[in-house]
């Protein structure tokens, strides 16, 4: 059995979503998540804010307009099938109703995680019922049934493949199953999710759970890229990767992959595969055991980032000051991207600056420290970076005019991670890609 996910672009439009049942309707046993439909997400966040500021008549404006477009949707969805627009009107009324009902209630976090979660319950149903339309054998499963996590936050994985392996006996026979993805329900059975981007990590634990052939994530581009498109012109896709080549891109910045999803794959050794939506004959990029076989695979970036020195003398010849330092960031529970260190000082990144005041106040005692904000952290990824001599003079030489702020390596095999302001990003990403990949190629060592 495989499992299939789609994002929001994937089913952003009727016709998209029509485009999928072509790439689902076979024989072959597969399970379905999707997400929500293109910029739902958003607007169901911008309600849920709106009615915790208690501005009933900004969030009445806001639901009518979300309901109009998805009745616009199915309108446009269904014009084929006359039959089944009474079902589909009562999947957006219902869902509606109950988001209605919420714009009156008091406010709790319980209440804004039901809210964003009628995305993915909406875009399952409605696809669900498009199935059935064009006959194809399908079973919906919700996800809340099956997952779920634990009193730290996790996915609770006993719970889930118990479960889920319970609802797919249940209806034997039964070629597609569709279910959400991102949404769950925590260890007090509240709704929940497993925030943004969280239908990727979805589909790798339910393919972690029934160890599946292969885990599918298909989007709008062709596989994983070597660079940023975005950015630079001519990037090509990277075929094959290994987990951690491909953990270590989704978490500096690719964006087509989330971070968290690379690791239920590579505990269970399931292969992962992102797939084109728009040329499914396309091979895309298959993630598994085997690397890249480049010395230098790709490269990603990751902007919003924060850098912090901590600059103190008491760090000659002294031990426990590092733990001081990192109890800081446990306490006000700041994961750190990269960090350096010197005998008088000790430098590191953060992407998440909800509590820099409070970091900052409690890091004052330890030393000076100064704080620089809009940088991004460039990551050179490759395959066993440390039997490739020379490849760090390559990345040097790109970057001759470029001011680097930090630089991180020999934590990973496969990753060198360089510090730069935000200003100097294209630039830096451009001539990485001149260096590393075109003459490369021009040389024919690509």
């Amino acid at each position: 059995m495989k499992v299939l996910k789609f994002g929001g672009t994937s089913v952003g439009s009727p016709e998209r979503m029509e485009h999928l049942v072509e790439l689902v309707a076979d024989d072959q046993p597969k399970i379905v998540v999707l997400s929500a439909v293109a910029g739902t997400t958003n607007q169901l966040q911008e309600l849920a804010d709106t009615i915790l500021r208690q501005d009933i008549p900004g969030a009445s404006q806001q639901l009518g307009a979300l309901r109009l477009s998805y009745e616009k949707f199915v309108k446009e969805l269904f014009a084929a099938h006359p039959e089944a627009k009474p079902a589909a009107k009562k999947i957006v009324q219902d869902h509606f109703h109950f988001l209605a009902q919420q714009i009156t209630r008091p406010f709790t976090a319980a209440i804004g995680k039901s809210i964003l979660a009628q995305g993915e319950l909406l875009s399952t149903a409605i696809f669900a019922l498009l199935l059935a339309q064009k006959k194809v054998p399908c079973q919906l499963i919700p996800a809340l049934d099956f997952m779920r996590t634990d009193a730290k936050g996790e996915p609770d994985l006993d719970f889930l493949t118990a479960e889920l392996s319970f609802l797919l006996e249940m209806n034997p026979g039964i070629p597609c199953f569709v279910t959400q993805g991102y949404i769950c329900k925590n260890h007090e059975g509240k709704t929940d999710n497993l925030n943004r981007g969280g239908s990727d990590y979805t589909a790798t634990l339910i393919g972690a759970a029934i160890g599946a052939e292969e885990v599918q994530i298909w989007t709008d581009i062709d596989g994983m890229r070597n660079n940023d498109p975005r950015v630079v012109a001519d990037t090509f896709p990277i075929r094959h990767l290994s987990y951690r080549e491909a953990a270590e891109l989704a978490y500096f910045g690719a964006k087509i992959l989330h971070p968290s999803c690379v690791l239920p794959a590579e505990k269970t050794q399931v292969p992962i595969r992102l797939k084109y939506t728009f040329q499914p004959k396309a091979p895309g990029t298959l993630i598994s055991t085997a690397s890249s076989g480049r010395t230098i695979t790709a490269i990603a970036a990751k902007d919003g980032i924060t850098a912090i020195q901590i600059r103190s003398g008491r760090m000659i010849n002294a031990y426990g000051f590092l733990r001081k330092v990192f109890e800081v960031f446990e306490i006000y529970r700041t994961p750190i991207d990269m960090i350096t260190t010197s005998e008088v000082a000790v430098s590191l990144t953060i992407d998440d600056t909800s509590q820099l005041p409070g970091i900052l106040e409690a890091l004052a005692p330890y030393g000076e420290i100064t704080c620089q904000e809009k940088q991004t952290i460039v990551c050179i990824v490759g395959d066993q970076l440390d039997q490739h001599p020379g490849f760090t003079r390559q990345i040097f030489d790109a970057l001759e005019d470029i001011p680097v702020r930090m630089v991180s390596y020999g934590g990973s095999q496969n990753n060198l991670s360089l510090l730069i302001p935000e200003s100097a990003k294209s630039q830096a990403l451009r001539q990485l890609n001149q260096k590393l990949f075109v003459q490369e190629m021009a040389n024919g060592q690509g």
